[in-house]
């Protein structure tokens, strides 16, 4: 009895969900990643909503590093790290990733939520603070939630309310303080103000994260990220292998070697979950050596972005303001945002439409997403199944 009654009620609340034009629907693509993809009933699809920036994911030297590595080092480790779950590969790849970035070491996770995750709680305890951006990713606000520390939040990118905050983390007798900050937005495509912010940080003694997921491979000279771009050292830095490099799978924590020595004695999702598999390991080392080289892919993919933002102008959507390869065109309310995806669906072009939870309520949005592998036919496609679109559901 129990269990119906639970059951009725999870039924009434996903009926709620789909009611207010909430409802996510999965859509399967045949094959690989890539500019255009193959969906179900063999249609092809430009496809503007993945993260793939560079256009790596189905680049045949990844293809062939990561099939190399199963020859060479299996399919799986079936342990955790510490147990018997540690290749040569997972230290050359933590190695790689910290002279790409600059830091003393790296600790690879399952993903960047999971680093995110497993960040705040070894690090700090209830004497200390954390000071985190009003638009963190949810994995930066689950983690801190974890951790014991303090929390305050200050207004996106708000280096006013920012200081606030860090002088009341101050006056509230913190002993140590961190601000966690996204190195890209990655519903908006807003870089973070890294300058003002690591200026406020040093003045009140404040050490500076940035998880720099939408970011690593594309920004700042040969890829190095949004600390790179602005010429400044972050003190931790998280990312992911599931965006710019390869697309796959994989998280990681760069930073000073203490830091990293005691995540990998007490990060939980470090201790408790599989080691990364070969395929993934040798498939990003091969993706940093191509990114380190990538400057023609970086211009490429930052033409598409100023060609596409500029054709989405010219037809009449709000767009937010950028030049990052996240463009999100708003339209404000989520029945309208799916109605939008399903017409550009019907005319070959794959987009997601994002509404809440995925972003405040009144501020659904199509997010394009440029990457490197899209030819200009294929954006002059785009744009016109965009007005098309527009035109059908009353968004233009």
């Amino acid at each position: 009895m129990t269990e119906s009654i639970f059951l009725a009620h999870l039924a009434e609340t996903l009926r709620g969900i789909e009611s207010e034009g909430l409802y996510k629907r999965e859509r399967q693509i045949l094959g690989p990643q890539g500019g255009r993809v193959r969906l179900a009933g063999g249609r092809s699809a430009v496809n503007l909503c993945a993260n793939n920036y560079l256009g790596l994911a189905d680049h045949p030297a990844l293809i062939a590093a990561a099939k190399q590595a199963m020859d060479s080092h299996g399919y799986g480790l079936a342990s955790v790290r510490f147990i018997c779950g540690t290749q040569d590969l997972h230290r050359a790849l933590e190695q790689r990733l910290a002279r790409f970035l600059g830091t003393d070491d790296a600790i690879t996770f399952a993903a960047c939520f999971d680093a995110n995750g497993a960040l705040f709680e070894p690090l700090l305890g209830p004497e200390d603070a954390v000071v985190s951006d009003a638009l963190n990713h949810a994995s930066i606000i689950d983690g801190i939630r974890l951790s014991k520390a303090r929390r305050y939040r200050y207004a996106t990118s708000d280096l006013a309310d920012l200081e606030r905050q860090l002088q009341q983390a101050r006056a509230d007798g913190a002993r140590f303080v961190m601000v966690a900050t996204d190195g890209v937005f990655s519903m908006d495509g807003t870089l973070a103000p890294l300058p003002g912010i690591r200026a406020l940080a040093d003045r009140h003694g404040a050490l500076l994260m940035v998880d720099d997921c939408h970011a690593t491979g594309f920004i700042g000279p040969q890829g190095r990220g949004t600390p790179a771009h602005f010429g400044l050292r972050a003190d931790i830095l998280t990312g992911t292998l599931g965006k710019a490099l390869g697309g796959a799978l994989g998280g990681y924590i760069a930073g000073p070697q203490p830091v990293i020595d005691l995540l990998r004695q007490r990060a939980r999702p470090y201790l408790f979950s599989n080691a990364l598999p070969p395929a993934i390991t040798g498939a990003a080392l091969a993706a940093l050596d191509l990114v380190e080289q990538a400057d023609d892919l970086r211009a490429r993919l930052f033409d598409n972005a100023a060609y596409w933002r500029a054709g989405l102008t010219d037809a009449g959507f709000a767009l937010r303001p950028g030049n990052h390869p996240i463009i999100p065109v708003m339209l404000g309310d989520a029945r309208l945002a799916q109605a939008m995806a399903a017409e550009l669906d019907a005319r070959g072009v794959y987009v997601a439409g994002f509404f809440y939870p995925v972003v405040p309520q009144g501020q659904a949005r199509i997010r394009t997403q440029m990457n490197a592998a899209l030819t200009r036919d294929d954006l002059d496609f785009a744009l016109d199944a965009f007005r098309a679109a527009g035109r059908a559901t009353g968004a233009l």
